[in-house]
């Protein structure tokens, strides 16, 4: 008797088994490729009991998850990297739609869990205390927004954190132990491919006293990872006991077993609000009703190009890729293999946080390499839904910023025949910038002709460390 279930069905009696753990993941600064991981914030459907959802609603706020955003920071920095314009969890909407089927039965999970937050500035002492860990003389000394320690004009090694939580750090160290050959590709000043790279064992000896510094001495390490004879040892630490994604610290470790390059956080998270949690089923379930609507949709774009079979042989098969002609295109399967419940890296009211999640192990074929899939774990009741972006005629896309305390100035394309004003909705985490294009009256003739332009905006409180948000396309602003 077949037990196969379509869809994560979970009707009928179930075996519950415990979670196993999940491979970590990479910091993508540090990685030459790796599996494809993706986010998926999206949440929907019912979860959770009556009475712990009165119980949370009295102590817990709801949950404003933004809509993910590309640019520096972005839970895509974190992991693996999607299709250019695709948000981390989203799926291709140039795609196929994927239906992710669970191969045996699934964890229930904990009925709550606490968000943890990114907030608060990194002090210098910390930064001593990692430079010291890297073997970099001097006292840590300001640039602009960051803590910097080293020389950045030389040979030699330098280490810059971010004062904002989440205290992001990047170390290379610059001297080369070898001459890098003209086209060959070295790994932060490190020899050039083809040496020996040291044990799993030394480089996470080597690296031990670096994850110490930043806080993540008691973080799953996994050093197989090799960038030529540079080998990386990866830690993705436990918070509050689960274990995170997104939010790995790399370590580069030399063929002479001396850290050459590094990235992480050194901010230490704060724990949030506790929300209740549903089980991997509802979030499978979830998942796929996102997968479902951010697919193609059905969209006829074409039929599909094959080769006509000469008289007496067979048809070819359809390719599963491929458009019919009704314009929509066969689903893509993926087996999820395992769960376990986690927190996973996404965006609060613009403010890095960790949500509780479910971390999928997924396999699209037998034999096929492994990729995570995660999904928000939060009983929908509490999740606040970001609202879309929207893109009136008039509005223009915002392409940077900078900042001097409450002015922030705005940079953006526009026309010569056109006036334009900035506009700016301030929240806790960010700020919402909106340009306004308005056609000169009088001007029934223009010359088309762009030109970049800026607007000056008086905010009601110092930016400080909020996100910058282009209104027209729900994108952060990098600075610029």
């Amino acid at each position: 008797m077949s037990t196969e279930r379509p869809d994560n069905d979970v009707t009928g009696p179930r075996r519950r088994r415990p979670p196993l753990a999940v491979a970590s993941v990479a910091a993508a600064v540090l990685l030459a490729g790796g599996g494809g991981a993706y986010w998926a914030s999206t949440a929907s459907g019912d979860g959770g009991g009556a009475d712990s959802a009165t119980a949370a609603k009295k102590q817990a706020p709801m949950l404003a998850l933004d809509a993910a955003a590309d640019g520096p920071g972005s839970p895509s920095s974190a992991s693996d990297s999607p299709p250019a314009g695709i948000a981390p969890g989203e799926p291709d909407p140039g795609g196929p739609p994927v239906i992710y089927r669970a191969a045996g039965e699934l964890p229930d999970g904990p009925d709550e869990a606490a968000v943890h937050h990114a907030r608060g500035t990194v002090e210098s002492a910390d930064v001593a205390r990692l430079a010291k860990a890297l073997g970099i003389p001097g006292t840590p000394r300001t640039e602009g927004t960051s803590w910097v320690v080293g020389d950045d004009d030389g040979p030699g090694a330098l280490l810059k954190v971010a004062k904002q939580a989440p205290g992001t750090w990047t170390f290379a160290r610059t001297t080369p132990t070898k001459p890098c050959e003209p086209g060959t590709m070295c790994a932060n000043g490190a020899t050039e491919p083809g040496g020996d790279p040291v044990s799993e064992k030394a480089a996470k000896a080597a690296a031990a006293p670096v994850l110490k510094a930043a806080g993540q001495d008691d973080a799953a390490l996994n050093a197989g990872q090799l960038m030529g004879d540079v080998r990386v040892v990866n830690a993705d630490p436990k918070v509050d006991g689960l274990p995170t994604y997104g939010w790995s610290t790399g370590v580069q470790v030399g063929p002479d077993g001396k850290v050459t390059g590094g990235s992480g956080h050194l901010k230490a998270l704060e724990k949030g609000a506790t929300y209740p949690a549903v089980g991997a089923d509802e979030a499978l379930k979830q998942l796929n009703e996102a997968s479902r609507g951010k697919g193609d949709g059905g969209r006829d774009i074409g039929g599909c190009a094959t080769p006509v079979p000469l008289e007496g042989e067979p048809k070819p098969p359809s390719d599963p890729q491929c458009v019919p002609s009704n314009g929509k295109r066969a689903p893509v399967t993926k087996t999820v293999e395992d769960a376990v419940f986690g927190l996973a890296l996404n965006y609060v009211d613009g403010r890095q946080t960790l949500v509780p999640s479910w971390l999928f192990t997924v396999r699209q074929a037998p034999g096929g390499p492994e990729n995570t899939v995660t999904q928000v774990a939060v009983d929908p009741k509490f999740i606040e839904q970001p609202d879309a972006p929207t893109t009136p005629s008039g509005d223009r896309k915002v392409t940077s910023y900078g900042a001097d305390g409450r002015t922030l100035e705005v940079t953006f394309w526009g026309g010569v025949c056109s006036t334009y004003t900035a506009s700016a909705k301030e929240s806790p985490g960010q700020v919402r910038i909106t340009v306004t294009e308005k056609p000169q009256e009088g001007k029934k003739a223009c010359i088309m002709i762009a030109k970049e332009l800026t607007r000056t905006v008086t905010l009601e409180k110092p930016l400080g460390d909020r996100t910058v948000i282009d209104a027209a396309s729900g994108s952060a602003v990098p600075r610029g």
